[in-house]
């Protein structure tokens, strides 16, 4: 009996044969490359599904330097478990790797190490064509990394605040009108005299547009935020509670909180209870992010939510623009307030956005 002959693997050749263009147009398709037309690309790509054409990703990378793998950097949050990643970020990681899969790159998850040269390693190494960067600490400190990234030539693209002359490219939510939603809606239900809860200095930007929008809902009826009824806080739940407080502590009369975070105002909310304090009929309270956490509160945290699917594929889709040097820009996000119970509704739906 003549034993059958394996059949042959298919190679760009074949592809280029069969759709009818070179092989150089096929090895663009394969690579990702912005020079092919959309109508040719599908017909490369339809040839190559039908061939069961596999790209060699190591030989790819050989010839193109790149590794076909995009690196997401967390920056370690303070958490009651032992994950240190912000729940924030949960959702936006999902959208990430869904978008990486989608764009047939891997995703190396880490942590980012400020302590070391964990920003020049990726690169050089052929780790990584380029990075993502969630989270910061302090703004004031973490710019001159940004900047060291800039002048090593790093492709990074990070989730933050906009900010004039910054180093590199931010996909952002527009804070400031989150900010100026929240205002408005505790405006509208009667409330001046509101406390804010979350640094409001050049430390954390995004907190501090977050007070800036606020504030200017109030300069809009003849009032403003009261310098006294700011107190400090990092993301978490504890500093939320330690921050309402000190806020208590400091017995200026105050009507709603405005926390910039949710973390922040879940904290709020356990230690204004603890002292009598009802939520909503004594205190409104509104937070910022829409984690899943903030429908279970008791009752419901009005918060403003920010769209972290979308904001994972524009992550994704920029970096991706940076290592094939194409042009690209910052992008921001719209806000859209939720109102739920914390301040007194119960509608559970999005009433408005930016």
């Amino acid at each position: 009996m003549t034993p059958m002959r394996k059949r042959a693997k298919a190679t760009s050749v074949d592809i280029a044969y069969r759709a009818g263009v070179s092989q150089a147009t096929v090895s663009r398709v394969l690579c990702g490359s912005p020079l092919v037309n959309a109508e040719t690309r599908k017909r490369v790509e339809a040839v190559a599904r039908e061939l069961n054409y596999k790209v060699d990703r190591h030989a790819s990378s050989l010839r193109t330097q790149r590794s076909g793998t995009l690196a997401l950097l967390l920056f370690e949050d303070p958490t009651p478990d032992e994950s240190h990643i912000n729940p924030f970020f949960l959702s936006m990681l999902g959208s990430i790797t869904r978008a990486c899969a989608r764009n047939g790159h891997d995703l190396l998850v880490s942590f980012q190490q400020l302590s070391d040269d964990w920003h020049a390693d990726y690169e050089d190494s052929m780790k990584a064509d380029g990075l993502i960067l969630l989270g910061y600490g302090d703004y004031e400190v973490y710019q001159h990394k940004l900047k060291t990234l800039v002048e090593q030539g790093t492709r990074f693209v990070r989730w933050g605040a906009i900010l004039p002359g910054q180093p590199g490219v931010s996909i952002g939510c527009d804070n400031f009108q989150g900010g100026r939603l929240a205002g408005e809606h505790l405006i509208g239900l009667g409330h001046r005299r509101i406390a804010f809860l979350g640094g409001a200095s050049s430390h954390c930007p995004e907190f501090l547009e977050r007070y800036r929008g606020c504030d200017a809902a109030l300069h809009g009826v003849g009032a403003a935020m009261d310098p006294d009824l700011q107190i400090d806080a990092e993301s978490s739940e504890d500093a939320g509670y330690a921050a309402a407080r000190q806020l208590l502590r400091r017995r200026q009369p105050f009507d709603a909180v405005f926390a910039a975070s949710d973390l922040i105002a879940l904290g709020a909310m356990r230690a204004l209870t603890e002292q009598g304090l009802r939520v909503p009929e004594d205190v409104a309270i509104v937070g910022f992010d829409d984690i899943p956490t903030a429908r279970f509160a008791s009752p419901p945290l009005t918060t403003v939510f920010q769209n972290t699917t979308r904001a994972g594929e524009l992550l994704v889709e920029t970096l991706l623009k940076l290592v094939r040097e194409e042009p690209v820009e910052n992008i921001m996000l719209p806000a859209t307030l939720v109102v739920r119970r914390s301040c007194g509704a119960d509608q559970g739906r999005l009433k408005r956005s930016a």
